[in-house]
């Protein structure tokens, strides 16, 4: 809000010091129960400002209501009104819409001089405030569009400029280059309402084809010549704005500063203000770096509303004349809809219309079920992968065909010698077993393991008879181990350590095809 130079100094000699929420407050009129009463009195004071009548007395505030309440029935009466008060509303310290001064020059004897002689005018920003609000209700989308017949316009005034700026005539020069800015301004403020209109338009297709079909034809005249205008003129508009920086841009700016009349502001604020201008229009015809120029954007948005109004065009003529359009079609829907026999009928066949599906629920198991809490929630318990074919179309994923068979010769030789080894180590404990018995000396690893090993078959062989345990045996391909009952027990010495066996000693035989063999050696 506040415009402050470089060294925290106010360009405007502080005169805008209102903050927002003060700017906000001059709007208050509005809010008022009488609101209306209130844009009346003002527009009343407007009236008498166009004929230059700045300082008003109530009195005449209420001939000119007089005047309005002639051509308008919704005016008023000033009779009814307490104008004085609404004036003073307006003028107060929380409003400051109107400005308010005593002139005693109005009294023409002593009981008028007792009276108040107060005339209002609008503040400054007090009028702006009050067209602001004549502009929002005095809008009309129908007055939106695309001026072609300017772009002329512009090429003069950009070759008057450079003229002006070379022939050092300075007035000149402030005049072209404010006309400029503000045919410029009017460009886009006209472009972006246009298309809002548009956009408007384009929705309400549905509805309303007779209102698109009536304008279809002077509404794609018009885009199409204003894209034509501008892309003929573009690059003679570029060309213009060379010119015009050939006749120096900062001697330009200087000149238009030193004309400009605006008082209150320091000259090197107006300087860079118009500074801010010129880059302004300079960027309308003149593209910087791999940015496209403003115009080249207004022309390409152009080109892609005429697209679009032809694509509803050939929606709403396919439409009509098929007969068959969005309404139409739910149209009729709602009337088979109502003439289904049941409830039943009627969801589906809106169902089907829609294509509406009930919910599908997906469940899985988690891979390592043991590894989740039961008492985890279902927020916190971690989640659960979902294959696609089954979220997608209701159908868990095919195991697939049978893998190749993967020949590993190599790694099953190695594990083959390995098992081999093994089994000739355990044979070769077991004919020492077998040879030296298990008692009275010390078993090594292997023989020990062997033990064990036949040790934990014997003991898972023993079966209860009569309430007592009978012997068991456990056998290999070597030799067999029968656990015999005896009150002293046994010990086996090992080398890690003695294994007490009570209640028991250990029997090792020959088994099978090796005690046969033994025989035969024998």
């Amino acid at each position: 809000m506040f415009q402050r130079d470089d060294s925290g100094v106010s360009e405007s000699f502080d005169l805008d010091s209102l903050t927002v929420g003060d700017r906000l407050r001059l709007f208050n009129f509005t809010q008022r129960d009488d609101h209306v009463a209130y844009l009346w009195v003002l527009r009343a004071m407007n009236v008498l400002r166009a004929v230059h009548q700045l300082q008003v007395h109530p009195d005449d505030v209420a001939s000119a209501l007089n005047e309005l309440a002639a051509a308008h029935d919704e005016v008023p009466s000033a009779g009814d009104l307490r104008l004085r008060a609404m004036l003073d509303n307006l003028s107060a310290d929380n409003e400051q819409v109107l400005y308010r001064v005593e002139d005693p020059l109005r009294c023409g004897n002593l009981a008028a001089y007792r009276n108040r002689q107060s005339v209002y005018q609008f503040t400054e920003i007090g009028y702006r405030v009050y067209c602001a609000v004549e502009e929002v209700i005095g809008s009309r989308v129908q007055d939106a569009n695309l001026s072609r017949l300017v772009f002329a316009d512009i090429l003069a005034d950009f070759k008057a400029l450079a003229a002006a700026n070379r022939e050092g005539d300075r007035d000149e020069v402030y005049r072209k280059l404010a006309r400029l800015d503000s045919v410029l301004e009017d460009i886009t403020q006209r472009a972006a309402r246009f298309y809002l209109t548009l956009n408007d338009v384009a929705r309400t297709t549905d509805i309303s084809p007779e209102t698109f079909l009536r304008y279809k034809h002077a509404l794609l005249a018009h885009m199409s010549e204003f894209t034509a205008e501008l892309e003929r003129y573009a690059p003679r508009l570029a060309e213009a704005v060379y010119e015009v920086e050939d006749s120096g841009v900062e001697t330009l700016l200087e000149r238009a500063a030193a004309v400009d009349e605006r008082p209150m502001m320091r000259p090197a604020a107006r300087r860079e203000d118009w500074r801010r201008r010129w880059m302004g229009l300079r960027q309308w015809f003149l593209a910087e770096g791999s940015a496209e120029t403003k115009a080249a954007q207004l022309q390409g948005a152009t080109r892609t509303a005429i697209s679009g109004v032809i694509a509803l065009l050939r929606q709403v003529t396919e439409s009509r004349r098929g007969g068959v359009s969005r309404t139409t079609q739910l149209r009729h829907l709602a009337a088979w809809a109502a003439g289904a026999p049941d409830e039943q009928a009627a969801n589906a066949l809106v169902s089907a219309a829609f294509d509406l599906r009930s919910v599908r629920h997906l469940s899985g198991a988690h891979d390592d079920g043991d590894q989740i809490s039961p008492r985890s929630t279902w927020w916190d318990a971690p989640g659960v992968e979902v294959s696609i074919s089954l979220f997608r179309h209701g159908k868990r994923p095919a195991p697939g065909g049978p893998q190749p068979v993967r020949a590993s010769r190599g790694a099953h030789a190695r594990l083959r010698e390995q098992q081999l080894a093994d089994r000739a180590a355990d044979r070769e404990a077991a004919t020492d077993l077998l040879d030296h018995g298990p008692h009275d000396r010390v078993l090594n690893a292997a023989e020990t393991r062997a033990v064990l090993k036949l040790l934990t078959r014997a003991l898972q062989a023993r079966t209860i008879v009569a309430g007592r345990l009978r012997s068991g045996t456990g056998s290999s391909d070597v030799l067999t181990l029968r656990l015999v009952p005896s009150e002293r027990g046994s010990q086996l010495r090992t080398e890690t350590g003695t294994l007490h066996l009570p209640g028991f000693t250990l029997e090792i035989k020959p088994h099978g095809a090796m005690r046969r063999r033994r025989t035969e050696t024998s």
